[in-house]
């Protein structure tokens, strides 16, 4: 009788982990007028009228208000363009990322 030897196999999974996230932050200032920043708003982040209102006030009373999370590329790229919207509307406007913990 012969032995028969068992070897197992082995797998090598790769596990692919998600990017990690970044949230962008609107900034409140006292020059930028709020229909300006609601602009921005609706064009860089394509929210909706009502929402991009919720969104300045919130950031009008608390100081700052996170806008979205996204993966870094796209955080900082969305606050680089929302941001230049404002220099080129000659407004102090400024928009930030920051990582999500």
């Amino acid at each position: 009788m012969a032995k028969t030897i068992d070897t197992p196999r082995l797998e090598t999974r790769t596990k692919v982990e998600r990017p990690p996230l970044y949230k962008v932050i609107l900034l409140n200032d006292d020059y930028t007028p709020r229909e300006f920043v609601v602009q921005v708003l609706k064009a860089v982040f394509r929210m909706n009228a009502e929402h991009a209102m919720h969104v300045m006030m919130t950031a009008h009373r608390r100081g700052a208000c996170v806008i979205a999370v996204y993966a870094r590329d796209v955080a900082e790229t969305k606050a680089k363009e929302a941001t230049d919207l404002g220099k080129q509307g000659g407004y102090p406007l400024f928009f930030t990322t920051e990582p999500e913990q």
